[in-house]
């Protein structure tokens, strides 16, 4: 594994060969069933349940956030969320590298979180990840994609279906693919 800037490169015999140990892939794949069958089929009321599993396998959660019964987590000790931060119904954090969602951040239903690629410039294709932050109070829209390294400071707005390229910055809204700025988020009297 190799670390240049905010990418890390992983080692791969072949495009074909896995970049995880074996001890990884079992675990992945434990979590994986694990999830499925004490999860998955959650009502809402049950939350605190579901956070109690994904700190069982290594998420790092603080105060109380939401993860819906139908968010997916590609590996849970890569994701790391903090009080009143929401991953909703058919989100998915594809964390094949770290993911920061923070306080009052909304991943809205079926949002994509990526944080792995692949380097093509190479023959055997290796696997490539780079964290993605989500600010606090930011919002990423409905079925909105973001890319490995991104950061969505805090309070910005990723519209719904947008494709997030590059890093958002604090109060922007974006919108679009790629996204870009559409706007500016308004302060409310109270200071929200």
């Amino acid at each position: 594994m190799k670390t240049a800037g905010a990418v890390t490169t992983h080692e791969q015999t072949s495009a074909y060969a896995s970049p995880w140990r074996l001890g990884d892939r079992a675990r992945m794949a434990l979590w994986q069933l694990a999830w499925r069958v004490t999860c998955s089929w959650t009502p809402k009321p049950l939350n605190p349940w579901r956070l109690f599993v994904l700190r069982t396998f290594g998420a790092r959660l603080s105060g109380t956030p939401f993860v819906h019964s139908r968010a997916r987590i590609q590996i849970p000790w890569q994701l790391t969320m903090e009080h009143r931060a929401c991953l909703g119904d058919g989100a998915v954090a594809y964390s094949l590298g770290p993911i920061e969602i923070r306080t009052g951040a909304t991943i809205a239903q079926e949002a994509y979180l990526c944080t792995g690629t692949h380097d093509f410039a190479a023959a055997n294709l290796p696997l490539q990840t780079a964290r993605i932050i989500v600010g606090e109070h930011a919002f990423v829209g409905a079925r909105a994609f973001v890319l490995p390294g991104v950061t969505i400071a805090e309070r910005a707005v990723v519209g719904a279906a947008s494709v997030v390229t590059r890093s958002v910055a604090a109060g922007m809204i974006v919108a679009g693919n790629p996204a870009r700025v559409i706007g500016e988020r308004v302060r409310a009297a109270n200071g929200d």
